[in-house]
């Protein structure tokens, strides 16, 4: 017989509560890391776990964690399944390196999970990631700052992950070490941890001539090759954010108007 946390059914017989018991089909939790959170952010989410127990010793580094969905037992320790995340992590990590293209342009697995970091916060679709991961090698071959609004975001909040308030312009002027548009080259370490599909966008990115991209108002990014280009979707996507304020004031006009006066 295996030990483990059991659910049976009212009328179970003897006989099927005896063979789940010997074969072990205790129940299961889930606890689920999403790509881009930040190693603080994930053992938040373990800290507020009530099944899990004990404490953790320490919060991993930037990028250590394998962002996923993870299958635990009563009984399993908080510490024992962040391991088991950053064994995961160091697992996949080996594998995608060991099959990255040949001209990747990176030095290290680590350097792969900074960049697999800046992509993976910079757009939440998965078919884009290719193409941003791109730009951002070509940037970085050209010698070019990768200007990602994200590094700014972490060198600011840093593991917290979220900025209550849009960026400003003195955010992006400001340095620190994480700031892309003040520094050149990669960040001194990642800015969150990557998933699965960001890091294999990075290590086998697409040959393009892509150097520049802007949202496009769907939810999605234009991808330019020269600054011309670039210029001209940043204009179509102001006009699309200027029409969409002018249709939101004009909605809230009318909702005013239409209230009775009090």
């Amino acid at each position: 017989l295996k030990a483990g946390e059991y659910e049976f059914a009212k009328d179970e017989s003897m006989l099927d509560v005896m063979a789940k018991i010997a074969a072990g089909r205790s129940i299961g939790y889930k606890i689920s890391i999403p790509e881009g959170w930040t190693s603080e952010m994930a053992v938040a989410r373990l800290m507020e776990n009530e099944i899990l127990t004990g404490e953790i010793t320490a919060i991993p580094t930037e990028g250590a964690i394998l962002p996923d969905t993870y299958v635990f037992k009563r009984g399993m320790t908080r510490q024992k399944l962040l391991e088991d995340m950053q064994a995961a992590q160091d697992e996949l990590l080996e594998k995608i390196w060991a099959s990255r293209r040949p001209d990747l342009g990176l030095k290290s697995k680590e350097e792969l999970v900074v960049m697999a970091s800046i992509v993976e916060k910079e757009t939440a679709l998965a078919d884009e990631r290719p193409m941003v991961a791109s730009v951002f090698m070509n940037r970085l071959k050209k010698g070019m700052r990768l200007q990602s609004d994200p590094t700014i975001i972490y060198g600011i909040v840093g593991g917290k992950g979220k900025l209550d308030r849009a960026l400003t312009r003195t955010d992006i002027r400001t340095p620190t070490p994480y700031n892309t548009y003040t520094i050149g080259g990669l960040p001194p370490g990642p800015i969150a941890n990557p998933g699965r599909a960001a890091l294999e966008a990075v290590a086998n990115h697409p040959n393009t001539d892509y150097l520049f991209f802007v949202a496009d108002g769907s939810g999605g990014h234009a991808f330019a090759s020269t600054l011309e280009e670039h210029h001209r979707n940043v204009a179509n996507w102001r006009r699309l954010v200027s029409a969409e304020e002018a249709s939101a004031a004009a909605e809230d006009t009318s909702i005013n108007e239409s209230r009775p006066n009090p």
